[in-house]
């Protein structure tokens, strides 16, 4: 029997001012989005299609809990007048379900008022920090090059302050994956207790333009990290974690490996055996296939003509998301760790394999490093997961 797509929650990372941004960040994918519209100038969301997608949204879900994520660009460019209408049209739409709102922002335009309405409504905030600021200002700075680090740890702060629920997402680049080390315990250090990090990997065409995951050619940009340092990087925050701090800090990418390790859902797409389920709404209501894949061949239509559901449970999307597993090379069914990471994100399915073969990630070296480092600790969480004891009991091996 096949299963029903709507028994499992859709997701669509909504962009409310498209790829606008008060900085520049030199690795950024989204800014140059902006080719994609008529008025490159103009991508702020207006209340009329705010009121579509907040309808839509919601009569897409089957789940009793709905999360809505905004991000950017910057998200926080919006007024909070917008915000505020997006909790009046879910209060009007959402038939008294619990919904949730996640908001991504480099922190650097959060204020005092920004900061009550994010406690008062209980949004969880995410920050974009690449740790400490020789690390976090190598790339992160605004068009005429001023650094960001100050002003984002002052966002950093005034989130305590008011006792907003935060976590903190890195991108991990060619520079501070050398110190993962330093990297860590910054994030230690200012009481970050929930730690995203991804590894940055762009290409760019001969015009310059960044490509597409699924295009086959495009050189590897200078500030992506590299498969080796991935692997390093990867192994060594490992054990900085796993000897002292599970149960308190809570690191994405290593909760995923420990969930594929057991069987159940990851929680990342990029985990996962398929993908699909994610996609991505700009400003003016276009849908695309996932936020990494916003190129007009993705695009799945407009909430101005389609439903989500019609758009994230089309043909064309569960093809979209299956591709993901139907497309692996024989180097990948035949790995050992396939379970584990299920060829990671197709977007760095660039690389060829010791037989030639396309479709291999280009990280595939540093998640096999860390995949073997990792196994004998993640199979002793395992183990005490399945004995109904806490897999923080990790800690006691030397």
């Amino acid at each position: 029997m096949i299963p029903s797509p709507f028994a499992s929650p859709l997701y669509l990372m909504a962009k409310p001012v498209g790829p606008a941004c008060n900085l520049a960040c030199h690795y950024c994918y989204y800014l140059e989005k902006s080719r994609l519209f008529a008025d490159p100038k103009h991508t702020y969301m207006s209340d009329e299609m705010l009121d579509l997608f907040v309808r839509s949204y919601l009569d897409s879900q089957t789940m009793p809990e709905v999360m809505f994520t905004w991000h950017g660009g910057e998200a926080t460019m919006r007024d909070i007048g917008f915000y505020r209408r997006v909790i009046e049209l879910q209060q009007r739409y959402g038939r008294g379900r619990p919904i949730m709102n996640c908001i991504q922002t480099n922190g650097t335009l959060l204020t005092d008022e920004w900061c009550r309405f994010l406690r008062d409504n209980g949004w969880l905030v995410g920050i974009s920090i690449d740790g400490p600021a020789e690390f976090h200002n190598e790339y992160r700075r605004n068009s005429a090059g001023k650094a960001s680090f100050a002003q984002t740890m002052r966002g950093i702060a005034m989130l305590q302050r008011y006792g907003v629920e935060w976590n903190a997402m890195a991108v991990i680049n060619d520079y501070n994956a050398d110190y993962p080390d330093e990297f860590y315990n910054f994030f230690r250090d200012i009481g970050c207790r929930y730690l995203q990090f991804t590894p940055v990997v762009e290409r760019r065409n001969a015009s310059g333009a960044l490509r597409a995951g699924s295009d086959k050619d495009g050189e590897v940009t200078d500030f992506s990290v590299t498969p080796a340092q991935w692997g390093n990087f990867l192994c060594r925050v490992f054990d900085l974690w796993r000897r002292t701090d599970v149960g308190s800090i809570f690191v994405q990418l290593f909760d995923a490996t420990l969930a594929n390790w057991v069987g159940q859902p990851p929680g990342i797409c990029a985990m996962a055996p398929t993908c699909g389920h994610a996609g991505a709404v700009e400003h003016n209501g276009d849908v695309y296939s996932c936020d990494h894949f916003v190129f007009p061949e993705y695009r799945l239509g407009n909430l101005r003509t389609h439903t989500v559901a019609e758009m994230m449970y089309s043909p064309r999307q569960n093809a979209f998301g299956a591709a993901k597993r139907d497309s692996l090379p024989a180097q990948c069914r035949q790995c050992r760790w396939l379970f584990a990471c299920n060829g990671e994100c197709p977007r760095n399915r660039f690389a060829t394999t010791a037989d030639g073969e396309p479709g291999l990630n280009y990280l595939c070296e540093g998640y096999r490093k860390f995949f073997a480092h990792a196994a004998p600790y993640m199979d002793f969480m395992a183990a005490e997961l399945a004995a109904r004891r806490p897999p923080s009991n990790v800690m006691t091996l030397p």
